[in-house]
């Protein structure tokens, strides 16, 4: 019936095999919780990468909740969503000002963010990674870290899934897993047929199901281990390049309106540089991905 999952803190040291879903999910979600923790003073500092991860981190553990929902989601988990979600507000933010500031420190860039931006971008990241310090620094955060690796360790599904064990026993991990997969690969093809023709929405709806389909691969090679890489490759090489081209995307689009923004709604302004061009590149190249996807077959 595999391993009994774990009220004690600390990572569990077995191997695969011996995993059951719920103790996979534990450990999954304590990698997620040790990453945020581990970023919180880069974080707290202001370093891009740091907010990164500590996004990273959340949208995983996210991914890992919706992967094993039926075992995992409770009423505590509704709560802890909601908290995530106030959280993510200054992350989100914060993690947007970031990337746009890199963009306009590329070659190609720099003049026109100098003359069409100036310096509205420098005092929108300050502003954004103040709000976000608030954030870090707050009771409110440190109670939601703990009681997410509370949730985890004890929380009241794990509770009903030990009941479950002892009544029917556990379905394997690995059945389990490439049912979930395959399931989550198919919505992403159906969800993104007609990419072109999608509205921004829509697009931003795909990016996060493609991003969380990769994640929750990368968590079942690397920190689960139920698959070798290579596995799985066919299927996480188009969903990066999804994500990522979709990311892009939407990032160049931003900063587009970030120049909007800074002359005011009736303020003539100039486009970054290959806008129309790039724009479309990473459209086909997300077009690309997804068909790769489709085309990958099955787990």
């Amino acid at each position: 019936m595999g391993t009994r999952p774990t009220r004690v803190r600390g990572r569990n040291k077995v191997s695969s095999a011996q995993l059951d879903c719920a103790t996979a999910f534990q450990k999954i979600a304590r990698d997620c919780v040790a990453n945020i923790t581990a970023h919180h003073g880069g974080a707290r500092a202001a370093d891009a990468e740091a907010v990164h991860q500590i996004r990273v981190a959340i949208t995983r553990l996210r991914a890992a909740v919706a992967f094993f929902g039926p075992i995992v989601i409770d009423a505590e988990w509704l709560r802890l969503k909601k908290e995530i979600a106030w959280l993510n507000v200054s992350l989100g933010a914060a993690r947007d000002s970031d990337v746009s500031v890199e963009y306009t420190r590329r070659k190609r860039y720099q003049t026109w963010a100098e003359r069409e931006i100036g310096d509205d971008l420098a005092r929108r990241r300050l502003r954004d990674h103040q709000r976000l310090l608030i954030s870090l620094r707050s009771s409110r955060f440190k109670r939601l870290v703990v009681a997410i690796s509370d949730w985890v360790e004890g929380g009241p599904w794990l509770v009903r899934w030990e009941r479950r064990m002892r009544h029917r026993g556990a379905q394997s991990l690995d059945s389990y897993c490439t049912r979930e997969l395959n399931r989550w690969r198919k919505r992403l093809i159906r969800k993104g047929r007609d990419l072109e023709d999608h509205t921004t929405s829509r697009r931003h709806r795909l990016r996060i199901r493609s991003k969380r389909f990769r994640y929750m691969l990368e968590a079942l090679t690397e920190t689960v281990a139920l698959r070798g890489r290579g596995e799985l490759k066919h299927l996480h090489g188009p969903a990066k390049r999804l994500q990522r081209a979709l990311g892009d995307h939407r990032d160049l689009t931003r900063l587009a309106g970030l120049a909007r923004s800074s002359k005011g709604e009736g303020g003539k302004r100039k486009p970054p540089p290959g806008y129309g061009h790039r724009k479309q590149k990473l459209m086909d190249d997300a077009i690309e991905a997804y068909r790769s996807l489709k085309q990958a077959g099955v787990c």
